[in-house]
């Protein structure tokens, strides 16, 4: 009996030896990091600092994140070109070089360089006005290339029903900045259209800041009401716009939210955060597998009618009942 005690000593000596060991082992697993797995690096890039641009870029990410495409999981790297070309293509060429896995961009001007120049990364775009147009993609239904997103283009005819709705308008100014895409399309796009609704589009070409100051005053004498573009440069300056056109009496109209928001009086627009959010859900497919070619080119399929009530006091308008039951959204 002496000699089984004896033996039987021993044994447990070496299984508590056991479990303290696997005690041990545990309790520094748990203190060592967890092996992270591969991160998902996205690049968002704006071309200014826009708010439209910033909302729609906050909408990617809310959707992303909403699907699951969670930190730490992925990394936004957001950089933006504070409307300077030469830095939006340094921009581009550093989004290049760091072989992300999706690229997301916002405003024509953004995409057109950077769809050109990476050709081997997925990109959804966002804030563009038409992106066949502008030559980013072939087609709406499939761009037929590493490319998709979502769009600002809105129905022109509205916009201009909207318009005549407001007063009887005969002589519509576009300010537009000839070479860029979406500033021309927009311009194209009213063209088409004019004599259906019995009005005269008069194309006002600006390259320059101090060339729009010397212009305007005789835009403003000549016109009804003036059109603002998604021009960069005419986006600029749009405060001083709209200055001389309301003291002018002359009606101001866009399809850009934030331009009403700086005073234009009306905007036929699209929500630029929830045009984010489209993106966004494109941008999720593609990150599980499915080629931006097969995801066709949208619109929202809702449009605000927007009225600014600040620049309609300034400028005496007189607000049609049957138009103000169209507005969606008043800025006072």
């Amino acid at each position: 009996m002496k000699q089984k005690r004896e033996g039987v000593e021993p044994m447990k000596r070496h299984a508590m030896q056991t479990l303290f060991l696997a005690i041990a082992v545990t309790m520094t697993m748990r203190l060592l990091p967890a092996e992270a797995g591969p991160v998902i690096r996205i690049g968002i890039l704006a071309f200014s600092e826009e708010s439209r641009y910033s909302d729609a870029s906050r909408g990617v990410i809310d959707q992303l994140k909403m699907e699951g495409f969670v930190e730490p999981g992925v990394k936004f790297i957001k950089e933006n070109a504070g409307a300077n070309k030469a830095k939006a293509g340094e921009l581009i060429k550093q989004f290049a070089a760091a072989k992300l896995d999706l690229i997301v961009t916002q405003g024509t001007s953004a995409t057109v360089p950077i769809a050109r120049e990476i050709k081997d990364v997925p990109i959804v775009f966002s804030v563009v006005y038409d992106p066949v147009e502008a030559g980013i993609a072939k087609d709406w239904k499939s761009s037929g290339n590493n490319t998709t997103g979502a769009t600002t283009k809105i129905p022109m005819s509205r916009l201009l029903d909207s318009l005549k709705a407001f007063a009887p308008v005969k002589y519509l100014s576009v300010l537009y900045s000839p070479g860029e895409k979406n500033s021309e399309a927009q311009l194209r796009d009213l063209q088409k259209i004019q004599a259906m609704h019995r009005i005269t589009v008069i194309p006002v070409p600006i390259t320059e800041k101090e060339e729009l100051r010397k212009i305007l005053p005789e835009v403003v004498r000549t016109s009804d009401a003036i059109y603002v573009t998604g021009s960069n440069l005419v986006d600029s300056q749009v405060s001083m716009i709209v200055d001389m056109a309301t003291k002018g009496k002359v009606i101001t109209i866009t399809h850009l939210e934030d331009l009403v928001e700086k005073g234009v009086l009306i905007g036929v627009c699209t929500n630029s955060y929830n045009l984010g959010r489209l993106a966004g859900e494109k941008a999720a497919r593609i990150l599980r597998g499915a080629k931006p070619s097969s995801i066709p080119i949208e619109t929202l399929k809702e449009f605000d009618v927007i009225l600014n009530m600040r620049t309609a006091r300034g400028g005496g308008f007189r607000i049609p009942p049957e138009f103000i039951k169209t507005v969606k959204r008043k800025i006072e």
